[in-house]
């Protein structure tokens, strides 16, 4: 590779109260007791019954790995010593937003005088996984491909088919939250770096937002660091999911540059028809039917994945991830996390197993 696609991994943990299996406004108690050895990879985030965990710049996924290991086993001894628990999942089964406190800070006060209940209702977790870029040109060029393959990322990470005590319908819920922010959602295409700086010139300009990082979109080129971010993923259960997806996001990003670097690329779509593709995906996860815009028709989400992973595949082994990526076909096989939540809610008719499976899934294989 001419490039080091670099890895960092950013995950949005729930905060539980063990009694209740509810969430709980304790981040202070999570990020005060670990700090010996968490301080550098705890972050606050808006509201206080979540807890943001972050690895460093990682070389390869196999570093990642064992980062993000150490650091999630940490962070479950440190909340097991405070009488809690943490778990993965976009939504939390039955909590109520309403009374989940919002962290004191001047940046989310901001966001709540601007926003409102639109601010105050987005009690959801993400996944966000940034991937090392040689330059900005490079990267808006890579962000205008990168948009096609996104709604199958998605389909693999779907995990939130609850929202405040109610079966959605959705195995992905919290995109339809996070969607009543502005600037969300698949980008627009931009034909350089220069036209993409000038429509954030303009929104700073106009006193619409501050800086760059107030676009939230599912995908952006990083307005700070040399990297890409991914922001669609609703955040996994189990570790092997989050490295997978990391793994498979970092193995598109190699592809695309080495086609550019031939000279060749991937054709174009309009947002408009990705979108479609984005609500099947959140709608039915990984048994979506998808639309292939090429042949014009539609296939089972197995089938796009299947050419996804053959598109892929010489830059695999280049990056050594390859059981990393193939772990996609344990998803398939097992199920995405809504569907394993989804199981245990038809079996007990109960949120709080949800919850309790939730938890056992995201300290699954750490200790």
């Amino acid at each position: 590779m001419s490039h080091t696609f670099t890895i960092g991994i950013e995950e949005e943990y729930q905060i539980i109260d063990v009694e209740s299996r509810d969430l709980v406004s304790h981040v202070s108690k999570i990020i005060e007791g670990g700090k010996a050895v968490l301080s550098e990879n705890l972050k606050h985030e808006m509201h206080e019954s979540m807890v943001e965990m972050e690895t460093g710049i990682c070389q390869n996924i196999k570093e990642a790995r064992a980062e993000l290991t150490d650091l999630r086993r940490h962070l479950i001894k440190t909340a097991h010593d405070q009488n809690l628990r943490v778990a993965g999942g976009g939504t939390h089964p039955f909590s109520n937003w309403e009374t989940n406190t919002i962290t004191k800070q001047e940046r989310y006060d901001k966001i709540v005088d601007d926003m409102g209940d639109v601010a105050r209702g987005n009690l959801i977790f993400g996944l966000h996984v940034h991937i090392g870029i040689p330059n900005r040109e490079e990267g808006v060029k890579i962000q205008n491909v990168m948009r096609y393959f996104l709604p199958h990322v998605y389909a693999l990470s779907t995990n939130s088919p609850f929202w405040i005590g109610r079966n959605t319908g959705f195995k992905s819920y919290r995109q339809e939250i996070f969607v009543k922010f502005p600037r969300t959602g698949i980008p627009s295409f931009f034909n350089n770096a220069q036209e993409f700086d000038s429509y954030v010139d303009l929104l700073v300009k106009t006193g619409t937002i501050d800086n760059a990082k107030k676009i939230w979109w599912d995908l952006r080129v990083h307005p700070f660091y040399p990297t890409i971010e991914f922001r669609i993923c609703d955040m996994p259960m189990r570790l092997d999911e989050t490295v997978c997806l990391a793994a498979i996001m970092q193995c598109l990003v190699a592809k695309i540059y080495k086609l550019h670097q031939q000279n060749l690329s991937f054709r174009s779509y309009r947002r408009l028809l990705l979108n479609e593709n984005k609500w099947r995906a959140a709608k039915d996860g990984i048994h979506a039917k998808l639309i292939d815009f090429g042949k014009e028709e539609q296939f089972p989400f197995e089938h796009l994945l299947e050419e996804l992973l053959g598109f892929i595949d010489d830059v695999v082994d280049d990056l050594d991830c390859r059981k990393e990526v193939e772990y996609a076909w344990e998803i398939m096989k097992n199920g995405s996390g809504a569907d394993r939540q989804l199981a245990v809610y038809k079996e007990t008719e109960s949120l709080q197993a949800v919850v309790d499976y939730m938890i056992s899934e995201t300290e699954y294989g750490i200790f």
